[in-house]
Formats: structure tokens, sequence, C-alpha cells
């Protein structure tokens, strides 16, 4: 080709790659919505308490197939249901998995997605007047590739739900998701004529719906705000209300006053940026600090503002005091290195996560927690992997106390944030609580007990291995954790 040829074509591509790289940046490091990121204030504690879903299995029986017999004990869903049933005036959830997709799974589930959509809709029926919103993640629907008939049903009985806006997030995957916005994003996605297999499911899904799941964002709250009485009572979780999810182990945080009025603040703030914000009739924070009780606090946190509260309790913790951690995905660079340090210093940790080796009826790779207990367990930390046999091991949790007896008093972080740089770096939209209160307020007992009863199996109850049975010391695999983990181009 003559070099006059060349020029316009050259041009050109100079261009694109200019547009591409210009749009990656923006939406990297552009203004937040507002409201995301916030830490919002220190409240005393009222009516708090912990929630646990355990899931074991029975070290002395099996079932007719000759597999481990698989125990649940649930608390979480109950609780929601309870709260949703007495609502007079208001309902706000905020639900990252709210469906049936079962993906591979053949395990016999419980129809949470059902059973959150009927509790709602008897709600409204019961209660006219009640006003009932869902904020929603679309995931949901496949970014639009598929019907979703929970969310079709509670729309007509007039429940308002609200989808996320996504692209209104910065990007977690900016190599890809800049390409996406210049190329595709623009051409929508239909229910009809999809020609690829559907991944979480039967029936087929457009291309379009592909190249939207590769921007690996979401709204991964998990969150529930009512009235109760002449008060107002929010619960946080990790928990999703989704069938195929039914059988993980998780946590929440319950509590009331002046901080669920902040909890609903931070879903003010996601209707705002997501719809037309017709939030009018919400009640607002108040100033008053409320009752005290036990000196214990509860702090609302989202996004970032979870990473600085994990790294401000890992930095604080002194010799001798203990760190707890129990989560699902572990993978952030200034965590790994605040625990390490933390263990050098002669904090008592200890480190219980899922083996990442199930995804709703298909096997994983152990990237990243594999990888990363590799680098703890070198550094002195004692690691344990949940014993899962197809749930995960989905708690998000970290808890720092002193021997009995201490004076400070303990912290417990627990919500929708795993630790990673996608959860806690301002890309997903999150949801935590920090807990302050005495190590032995019931709350933090429970918490305790939750995380003492899976590290050490007691009454033949399997809940944790140790380190060996997961131990994964190829550098080819830590090498890949962290390119996944810098660059985006991942599911953590």
């Amino acid at each position: 080709m003559p070099s006059s040829r060349k020029r316009p074509v050259l041009l050109l591509i100079l261009v694109l790659a200019c547009a591409w790289l210009l749009t990656a940046l923006y939406h990297v490091f552009k203004p937040l919505p507002e409201g995301v990121g916030e830490a919002w204030p220190t409240r005393p504690a009222e009516d708090v308490a912990v929630l646990i879903d355990d899931t074991w299995v029975d070290q002395a029986a099996a079932d007719s197939q000759g597999e481990p017999r698989r125990h649940f004990d649930q608390a979480i869903f109950d609780e929601f249901f309870r709260l949703i049933d007495q609502a007079e005036k208001l309902v706000v959830v905020d639900m990252f998995l709210f469906n049936d997709m079962a993906g591979a799974t053949t395990d016999t589930l419980r129809p949470l997605s059902e059973q959150l959509t009927d509790a709602l809709i008897e709600r409204k029926q019961a209660r006219p007047d009640l006003r009932a919103v869902l904020i929603t993640d679309r995931f949901n629907t496949l970014y639009g590739g598929v019907r979703a008939p929970h969310l079709e049903r509670l729309e007509a009985a007039g429940v308002r739900v609200v989808f996320t806006d996504l692209p209104r997030l910065r990007d977690s995957n900016p190599s890809w998701s800049a390409l996406w916005r210049l190329c595709c994003q623009w051409a929508g996605n239909s229910t009809e004529g999809g020609w690829l297999p559907n991944p979480t499911g039967d029936g087929k899904v457009t291309l379009r719906t592909y190249l939207a799941l590769i921007n690996f964002k979401a709204n991964h709250r998990k969150t529930l705000v009512v009235d109760e009485g002449d008060t107002w009572t929010g619960l946080v979780t990790s928990a999703n209300a989704h069938d195929a999810s039914s059988a993980h182990s998780n946590i929440a945080v319950r509590f009331s006053g002046p901080a669920a009025l902040d909890l609903l603040q931070s879903e003010r703030a996601a209707v705002a940026f997501s719809s037309d914000n017709d939030t009018d009739g919400w009640p607002l924070a108040r100033a008053e600090t409320g009752s005290e009780e036990d000196g214990a606090t509860v702090a609302v946190l989202s996004e970032a503002a979870i990473r600085d509260a994990l790294l401000t309790t890992i930095k604080q913790a002194d010799s001798g005091e203990h760190l707890d951690v129990g989560v699902f995905y572990l993978s952030h660079r200034p965590l790994i290195e605040a625990l390490a340090d933390a263990q050098e210093r002669g904090v008592v940790i200890r480190l219980l996560l899922d083996p990442n080796k199930d995804a709703f009826g298909r096997e994983k790779n152990g990237v990243p927690n594999r990888q990363v207990a590799w680098e703890l367990h070198g550094a002195g930390v004692e690691v344990r992997w949940c014993a899962t046999h197809g749930e995960q091991c989905h708690t998000k949790m970290l808890l720092r106390y002193g021997d009995d007896g201490a004076a400070r008093p303990a912290v417990l972080i627990a919500g929708s944030a795993n630790f990673t740089r996608r959860n806690l770096d301002n890309l997903n939209l999150e949801t935590s609580v920090q807990l302050t209160a005495a190590a032995d307020h019931p709350a933090m007992t429970t918490a305790r007990d939750a995380f003492q009863r899976r590290w050490s199996n007691p009454d033949g109850k399997l809940f944790s291995e140790p380190y060996e049975a997961y131990s994964d010391d190829s550098r080819l695999r830590y090498a890949l954790y962290r390119f996944m983990e810098f660059t985006g181009w991942s599911t953590f």
C-alpha cells in the first residue's frame, strides 16, 4: 500500500486508540454519584443483633449416595420476612441477586426469590398505602437478555422496582468497558433472538448479554429498611435472595434507630442516580443520637468507606489482640499487607476462607483465595478453609477483640463487601456496618461464637478444613491472581 494510503488508516487507528484510552481514563477517575462511598455518623446501637446462617456436614452420617449429609441453621431471611410482615409505612429492599437462576446447581434449594416476592406482595396487599421499593441489579435480567418473572410480579402488584444505573459507576474492567461504552452500550438488548447459551440456566441469550456481563460491575448491596413500631429498623447482610445461594453460610447485622435512617439515606442516593428519584415521604436521617445501650455504637459504611474502616481496624490492632477474618473473597493488596504487618507485630490472626471451588454447580480454580492464603500462611497467619459441598462460604466479616476482660471494645465489620479491589475501591455499590461494643455484648458474642464454631468443628459438625486441604503454591496461578486483581479481568 502506498504511504499516502497508509496515513488515513494510521490516523483512524490513532484516533480510535485515543478515544478508547480517554474513555477508559475518564470512567476510572470520574466523579462518583452523590452519596456513594459514604461513612455515615457513628450512632448508639439500638436493638442490635447479629444473625448467622450456618452450613455444615455431619462427619458421622451420609446420604443414600454415600455423600456427607449437609445441614443448615438459617436465621437471616426469617428475620427479613418478619420485618417486612409488620411494616406499615415503608419497605426498601436493595438486593443484588434476586432470581431463581440456578446455573448447573442440582441441589434442593430454598425458593428465596419467590418467598421474598410473596412477602412484599402480601404486605402491599394487606397495607395498600405501604410504599414498597426494590432496588436491584440488572444482572437479574441478564442485562435485558431474559425476562424476570419475580420482578414483573412485584411491579404488577404496585411494588416499585428500580434497576441500578450501572454505567454511572466507575469501571472496574476499563480495558473492556471503554470499548463497550464506545461501541456496544447503545445497542440495548432483547429477550428475543438469542443464539448463545444462557450462562445461568436454560434457553439462549444474545451476544449483547455477554458483552455487558464482562464489564464486571454490580450493585452488590443486600439491605432492608422498614418502619417498626415507632422507630426504623435496618438489616445489612451478605446473603442474597437467590435460590442457588440459599445454602450458603452468611452473616447479617440488624439495628434500629437513627442508624437505620442513615441506611435509608444511602439507598435514597442509589435511587437518585438510577431513576426519577421519587423518594418524597422517605424520612430523613435525624441529628439526634438516640438512646444509648451498653456503650455500643453502629455506623453504616458504603463502598470505599468499608475499605478505610477495615484498614483502620487492622492497623489499630495491638499485640495480643485477636483478628478473626471470614470472607468469601480476599484479594485486596493493602488489606493483605496490613494483615501481614499485624501478624508481624503480634496480633493473633485467624483467617477462614472459602476455597473458591464451587460456583453454582461449576468448579472454580481456587483463584484468588488459595494464592492469598499461600502468601499469608507464609507470613505466619493461621489459615483454614470452609468445608464446602457445593455451596459457598459467603460471609464477609472482620472481628477484632482482646482477651476476656479487655478494656478496649471489640469491633465487627460485616455486610455485603468482599475484601477485593472491585468491592472496596468505589467500583461496585456495597453496604457494610461497623459495630463497636464490649466483647461480651450479645451481638459480639454471637459473631465470635459463629467464627469459633466454624473454626473448631464442634460436636462432629464439619465446618472447616486445615490449610493443607487446599494449599496451592503455584507461582503461575499467583501471577494470574495479581494480573486479574490489577486489570479487573476477573469475577472477584
